[in-house]
């Protein structure tokens, strides 16, 4: 693992319509790094940052702070009976824990799901290429990104992406099969990133954002007990972290 990155590149978006809220701007801003050390992926993490690829990014909204940076406290974290329910239903799927990867089956399921959120709740459908999958999910991975895959009867039904750092897990992205919506993977694959933290005494996953009005981001709030990131510190401020009731 390199102790510095080969590269970075800072740059931020101009305002523009918010892919949130509607009746909101959104601005952004960016850093590309390349061979980020674990260190400063950990350090970007607690301050907000999500990365995708070789890209790490955070809202920087001039009139709006809607979007706050969560994490669930993972080490006090008691599963509930509806947890538990959703756990069992889940008794045949199969779990693999490895380097993210790139497949037919992996692009597949990638367009089944958005085509689905399409047509749920009114997601823009954007088919990846093998190139733009590889750059958004493998790329940048270095030894912290994992991929989790959910099998049932050898069949990937689901994929989750994150990082494994040394103060928790960063939840990058999940997507799944629709036609095992009765599952109930997306909580699924949290409730696994909760076991997999608490296996490794690991206190906390970072989720990204939570938006109280965005009904595509609110359901964040339900994982308690959670804390919610204080501003937006740089790398040399500290970080403060607030129990959020």
């Amino acid at each position: 693992m390199p102790s510095q990155p080969s590269r970075v590149v800072e740059f931020s978006t101009l305002e523009g319509k918010c892919a949130y809220l509607d009746d909101k701007r959104m601005r952004m801003e960016y850093k590309f790094i390349q061979d980020c050390p674990e260190l400063l992926n950990q350090k970007l993490t607690q301050r907000g940052w999500r990365r995708f690829g070789e890209y790490y990014s955070r809202p920087n909204c001039v009139a709006c702070k809607a979007c706050l940076s969560l994490r669930i406290d993972a080490a006090n974290y008691k599963f509930s009976k509806s947890a538990r329910r959703t756990i069992r239903k889940n008794k045949n799927t199969k779990i693999l824990i490895q380097t993210p990867t790139l497949s037919i089956n992996h692009l597949r399921l990638y367009d089944k799901y958005h085509a689905h959120m399409e047509k749920k709740k009114g997601w823009k459908h954007y088919s990846l290429t093998p190139n733009s999958y590889y750059e958004l999910y493998v790329r940048g991975a270095m030894k912290f990104g994992k991929e989790i895959l959910y099998f049932i009867d050898n069949k990937l039904v689901g994929v989750d992406l994150v990082d494994i750092l040394s103060d928790g897990i960063s939840s990058i992205y999940f997507f799944y099969d629709p036609d095992y919506a009765h599952l109930s993977l997306g909580r699924f694959s949290m409730y696994q990133q909760i076991f997999i933290a608490q296996t490794r005494k690991l206190p906390w996953i970072y989720v990204g954002y939570y938006v109280e009005e965005c009904s595509s981001l609110s359901y964040k709030g339900d994982y308690k007990p959670h804390e919610i990131l204080q501003n937006n510190p740089d790398l040399h401020e500290p970080t403060r972290w607030e129990i959020n009731e």
